[in-house]
């Protein structure tokens, strides 16, 4: 398994299993046959609202002696609730305690978005924190220190744009590790990835496969990205499927991948997409495909009730 690495040395597979909207239920077994599998890194966050059934499908696997807990890179998320810096720490232990783990290999601010603590998703202007009463700063503070005590091996951003970012290189200590956003040959954000890699930063991107279980009446003329006849033409060409093709772009850019799915026969075959070598032909085309689009377009966090804006959180 092809692999990248911090500046101190330690690895994180490319290849990992994404855990967003995989339901109660699949997601233990999903854990299980990916490990079984091969995967040796495992996405995840407090927002998915699985994490204690992540932390099962672990435990199995550790209990069935498939694979240790040191050769396993697991990712979560804080979420907006528990930016002020005294929630945290508590939030962190909250995580470490559903996954049934001692320590986060990696650990990330989900989004550049701060609500009051208690609230999972923000629908009005008194529900939501700005700026001026949580910075970005004071969080980044709390999460250095969970990086100190250990309980994070790592610590890094999801979601965040330069202007964020560079708010957080300003400060003393532990500059962010790694960002992830959403990425695919629709959004292949290259302004933004050559800005993290020359800052020293890794990035991971999801929703790989352009967000296909996304049904809500407002995506339904988003465009289909597993349905490209761009990408469909190379993964004729490899004798790969679709998904494999889409997966092997984000791996040839030496940028972590992390797609999701509940079904064995995918997830067996979304690892082997890590063997996938696209020639500058195939990129070309990729790069040319002539589809920009933003699947996930955070618009849930930015209306007339919020105060913030589409500007804080992507560069254009």
């Amino acid at each position: 398994m092809k692999t990248v690495k911090f500046e101190n040395g330690d690895s994180m597979p490319i290849v990992g299993l994404g855990t967003w909207k995989s339901k109660p239920g699949e997601v233990r077994k999903a854990v299980y046959w990916a490990l079984e599998a091969g995967y040796r890194h495992i996405d995840c966050a407090k927002i998915y609202q699985n994490e204690k059934e992540v932390g099962q499908g672990l435990a199995d696997a550790f209990a069935d002696g498939i694979v240790k807990r040191a050769d396993v890179f697991v990712t979560s998320k804080l979420w907006n609730d528990c930016h002020r810096y005294e929630d945290v720490g508590p939030a962190l232990d909250n995580t470490l305690n559903d996954l049934r783990l001692d320590y986060l290999d990696l650990y990330l601010v989900h989004w550049p978005i701060s609500f009051k603590h208690g609230i999972g998703f923000a629908s009005h202007r008194e529900e939501f924190y700005t700026y001026q009463d949580v910075p970005l700063t004071q969080t980044w503070q709390a999460m250095q220190e969970q990086k100190l005590l250990g309980k994070a091996k790592h610590i890094g951003v999801s979601n965040f744009n330069q202007t964020k970012l560079k708010e957080l290189f300003a400060m003393e200590g532990q500059k962010p590790e790694m960002n992830q956003v959403e990425m695919h040959p629709y959004l292949p954000q290259e302004e933004l990835v050559k800005f993290c890699k020359s800052n020293g930063m890794l990035m991971t991107a999801y929703s790989p496969l352009g967000s296909p279980d996304s049904r809500s009446e407002k995506h339904q003329n988003d465009p289909k990205l597993l349905e490209d006849q761009t990408v469909k033409k190379i993964a004729e060409k490899h004798q790969a499927s679709v998904g494999q093709v889409l997966i092997a772009w984000s791996v040839s850019r030496d940028i972590v991948v992390i797609p999701k799915s509940v079904n064995q026969g995918r997830i067996v075959e979304n690892l082997k997409a890590s063997e996938l070598v696209l020639d500058q032909e195939d990129l070309q085309q990729l790069k040319d495909i002539g589809i920009s689009h933003r699947f996930v377009d955070g618009s849930f966090f930015t209306g007339s009730q919020s105060p913030y804006q589409p500007s804080d959180l992507w560069d254009s």
